[in-house]
């Protein structure tokens, strides 16, 4: 599905017109950036958690070379989604 399609179906299913909807979901996506820039963590219920990471500097080794290089040290968005949700999906999305 992409951003198109699913603009269409949230839109149907809320009744807004599909600008109204598109307004909304930017809305949203835009204040949950925001809020990870700043560190935080987001927790949606009944669907799962989104949460900043640090992942520690760390050397690697470049196969074909040999070479080995330093990776400088980043902040990674993870997610964890709910129980239910990982259940649903390792049914292939079956009750």
């Amino acid at each position: 599905m992409n951003n198109k399609e699913f603009i269409a179906e949230l839109s149907q299913r809320m009744g807004y017109s599909q600008a109204d909807t598109q307004k909304m979901v930017t809305n949203v996506l835009n204040a949950m950036s925001d809020h990870f820039q700043e560190g935080g963590s987001l927790t949606v219920p009944s669907f799962g958690s989104f949460e900043i990471k640090k992942k520690l500097e760390r050397v690697i080794v470049n196969p074909v070379s040999g070479q080995r290089m330093l990776v400088p040290p980043k902040l990674v968005l993870s997610f964890r989604p709910n129980l239910s949700w990982k259940a649903k999906i390792k049914k292939g999305g079956k009750d």
